[in-house]
């Protein structure tokens, strides 16, 4: 399951060093955030010991999503060494996610 990310945890778990990130900024009320959901959910599965995954939920968290320039949702930011190294605005399948994080992990 993916991990539950607020403004007070994010620079902790998200930002570690030699680690990668995939953050899902989303929201309750957004109909794109719920088909990427699942996708999200098989990602943190398959991965569990590789990355971490975690969500943003916007409308709780403002100081990070202000942060990263979140203005459209979904947005998925693949986060590697406390970078950013991708940036996906609006849904996305599992095996473009997938590619884009082999791509961050290689």
């Amino acid at each position: 399951m993916a991990f539950e990310l607020t403004d007070a945890n994010f620079q902790e778990k998200a930002l570690a060093p030699d680690t990668v990130s995939v953050i899902d900024f989303w929201a309750e009320w957004c109909g794109p955030c719920r088909m990427v959901a699942p996708v999200i959910e098989e990602i943190a599965k398959e991965y569990q010991d590789k990355i971490l995954v975690g969500k943003v939920d916007v409308d709780s968290n403002f100081q990070v999503s202000m942060k990263y320039g979140i203005r459209s949702i979904p947005t998925i930011l693949i986060v590697k060494n406390g970078e950013v190294f991708d940036r996906h605005v609006g849904t996305i399948s599992k095996a473009a996610l997938t590619e884009k994080i082999e791509k961050a992990l290689a």
